[in-house]
């Protein structure tokens, strides 16, 4: 059975990995003839930190969630870049056999989700940007020593967590180098022209107050410059903005998420 959305539709959930490059993801698939939803992680989180937004959205959606490569179940890899992570959806929707889905990110996984719909305008129904994807240049060398000491401190505590799965199994160095990176995805001069590419629609849900690691007002800097964003390209909308911090946004703040995610699809279902 088929739908407009999916190529393979499946009636029961399914959990299992994807083999992909040098490594394996560890996967949920819900089943359903609804929406498939594929839900796409904060940098160092796993699928569990979903389980609210899924329970609020219920089953009249396809829900796909998945670790990234060292977090959660998913096994280690040599490559934890920020264009594996955009190629790992591919990978992850292909294996479950989705053509069209709906893509929600949170933090990490919302530049993920900016990036994947800009570069997929055919594939995409649309995508919710959860407290991430705002472009601004908060990265300089003082801000890269700050957390290349952050995460140097931090080493001694993440073997603790690991088996909670609280902690990825990268190294202080590889957590660091990714979260660098991100400071130069997140570059108005790199993300702007990815967020105006956008051609679907596209919502934000946004946090209030600061993240760990951000000091004063730098959390709020980041969502003001969403302004722009927004009066340059109609297709982005902001939806919410929401009075939990960007930690707890997903367990406190489930159901504006979920309307996001239902006004993005009831407007697929009107175009059609």
């Amino acid at each position: 059975m088929t739908t407009k959305n999916s190529a393979r539709t499946t009636t029961s959930t399914w959990t299992g990995v994807v083999p992909v490059d040098d490594t394996e993801l560890a996967v949920t698939d819900s089943g359903g003839s609804g929406v498939p939803v594929v839900y796409l992680n904060g940098q160092f989180a796993t699928q569990g930190y979903w389980r609210r937004v899924l329970a609020e959205l219920g089953p009249g959606f396809r829900h796909i969630t998945y670790d990234e490569r060292a977090r959660g179940k998913s096994k280690r890899s040599a490559d934890y870049s920020f264009e594996t992570a955009v190629r790992d959806v591919d990978a992850v929707l292909a294996a479950r056999g989705v053509e069209r889905p709906l893509v929600v990110g949170w933090s990490y996984g919302a530049f993920v989700a900016a990036h994947w719909t800009s570069r997929n305008p055919d594939r995409a129904l649309g995508a919710v940007m959860v407290d991430g994807a705002q472009p601004y240049d908060w990265l300089d060398e003082a801000m890269e020593q700050r957390i290349r000491k952050l995460f140097k401190r931090l080493s001694w505590v993440m073997p603790l967590a690991r088996p909670t799965g609280l902690a990825p199994r990268m190294s202080a160095e590889q957590m660091a180098e990714t979260n660098i990176e991100l400071g130069q995805v997140a570059r108005e001069r790199a993300l702007g022209p990815v967020l105006d590419g956008i051609t679907v629609p596209a919502r934000y849900v946004l946090a209030s107050g600061t993240s760990f690691g951000s000091r004063g007002d730098e959390q709020e800097r980041l969502r003001v410059a969403l302004g722009a964003v927004t009066a340059r390209n109609p297709n982005i909308e902001i939806s919410a903005k929401v009075a939990s911090n960007h930690g707890a946004i997903l367990r406190k703040d489930s159901r504006a998420i979920a309307d996001a995610v239902r006004e993005i699809a009831a407007l697929d279902r009107a175009g059609r």
